[in-house]
């Protein structure tokens, strides 16, 4: 946890979409302070076209590197999000050559109550986690 989905526009190698992977599991942990087997992530490519991400008049360009990421998670702090958003650039930018303009980022906040990491039950609210 947080359970990170990623989406990119085919056309990547599996090397560097493993990469990739790591990288932004790299800024996970550094900027929201989890364990470090504390990995979810769901890679979905798209065919191009498939993928539209439009910058809300912000003048922001888009390129064919264009990678979403959505992260549900428990409540982080404006803090401890800014780190992230800056962080998974600048590791973006050094690790895959990805411009901080094709990186967008989307954090759905959600609470304890809302995981169950197997077996049927609520491992936050029952005291595993």
């Amino acid at each position: 946890m947080p359970l990170i989905r990623i989406d990119v526009i085919e056309g990547r190698t599996q090397q560097e979409l493993n990469i990739l992977k790591e990288t932004i599991h790299r800024a996970v942990v550094e900027a929201f302070e989890v364990p470090e087997r504390d990995k979810y992530q769901i890679l979905t490519q798209h065919k191009p076209g498939f993928l539209i991400s439009e910058d809300t008049g912000l003048g922001i360009p888009r390129t064919d590197k264009f990678v979403l990421l959505q992260i549900a998670s428990r409540p982080r702090t404006a803090e401890q999000k800014k780190k992230f958003y800056s962080l998974v650039c600048q590791l973006l930018k050094e690790n895959c050559a990805i411009k901080s303009s094709d990186v967008m980022i989307s954090i759905v906040v959600n609470s304890d109550e809302d995981w169950s990491f197997g077996l049927g039950r609520a491992q936050f609210l029952e005291g595993d986690l």
